[in-house]
């Protein structure tokens, strides 16, 4: 399975600029995968193209708000098409490579069988790929991949230009370095420190050498 592109963002980052960065990586990814996708021989291709649009189709309802509303539900709903013909091909895929690992492991007579299920699995894996042919003529003409940029560029053009500033990342482990270095460079560094403490305690401690508590 194509592994998908890691996405960095920050809390600083306004939500409606993070949601059209993310949506655009996942529609670069989600296309990146429509080469070949209707070659029955390599069947990764339609599972890799199935898992991106489920990606896409997650990212923009997450960010559904940051979006223009007419245009965001026609978009989405094509996206959800896509998917819905992605998994007509991919479903007998599955089924047909179990089928021939179940039938690698059965005695001969069992075969003709088995073969015969996998010929019926076969005639839906011609019939999903001719609906994902369809869905993907579809696609083209209706310019899905643009309409889901377009959509991320609305929702960017909302925000304006103003470049967002962030915070200095507050480093803890640093800061605590730091500080343990200045008390260190200090006159008498630390060890005065447990000197002035423990006079401070001497002087408190009463004459006698008791312990200060009253006798019984």
């Amino acid at each position: 399975m194509a592994k998908q592109k890691d996405i960095v963002a920050t809390p600083w980052e306004p939500y409606a600029r993070a949601g059209a960065r993310i949506v655009r990586v996942r529609t670069d990814e989600l296309f990146s995968h429509a080469a070949d996708v209707l070659d029955t021989e390599d069947i990764e291709r339609v599972h890799d193209m199935r898992v991106a649009s489920r990606r896409l189709r997650a990212v923009l309802e997450i960010f559904a708000a940051c979006f223009p509303k007419a245009e965001y539900s026609s978009v989405l709903r094509d996206v959800k098409r896509l998917a819905d013909a992605l998994g007509e091909r991919r479903d007998p895929d599955v089924h047909i490579a179990a089928m021939e690992t179940f039938a690698a492991g059965q005695p001969v007579a069992n075969r003709p069988g088995i073969e015969r299920l996998t010929e019926d699995l076969r005639s839906r894996q011609a019939r999903g790929n001719e609906i994902l042919a369809a869905e993907l003529e579809r696609v083209g003409e209706r310019d899905l991949r643009g309409r889901l940029l377009a959509l991320s560029d609305a929702a960017d053009a909302a925000l304006g230009d103003e470049p967002v500033e962030e915070p200095p990342v507050l480093d803890a482990a640093a800061d605590a370095e730091a500080d343990g270095a200045d008390a260190a460079s200090a006159p008498g560094g630390a060890v005065d420190a447990v000197v002035v403490a423990a006079a401070e305690l001497a002087d408190a401690a009463p004459p006698d050498g008791s312990d200060g508590r009253a006798a019984p």
